[in-house]
């Protein structure tokens, strides 16, 4: 599947594209240039990276800190619970 129109960016800050549609492993999108294929299936209305973001970095959407990778994130893949902490909501480990 190749269509820019898959993808938002919210701000030009963002570091993270809005999937506009359910994707599948080996689609490929296009954004600003770039081509994105895609590892997971990803849901509607999902993040993906925009570029590469180091563990630790903050994750910027509608240009607003959403929260911190917790490990690396390579371009185009998806951004969720699974690799950041959320700045909105607590995360507990089992020591709290």
């Amino acid at each position: 599947m190749e269509n820019s129109k898959l993808l938002i960016q919210l701000s030009p800050n963002d570091n993270v594209l809005i999937v506009a549609q359910n994707v599948e492993i080996g689609d490929v999108l296009n954004y600003a240039n770039t081509s994105y294929t895609i590892k997971t299936t990803i849901a509607l209305g999902h993040k993906i990276a925009l570029q590469d973001i180091t563990k630790g970095d903050k994750i910027i959407k509608y240009n607003v800190s959403i929260g911190s990778a917790t490990q690396d994130i390579k371009k185009g893949e998806h951004v969720h619970v699974h690799n950041i902490k959320s700045d909105f909501i607590p995360t507990y480990t089992i020591d709290d």
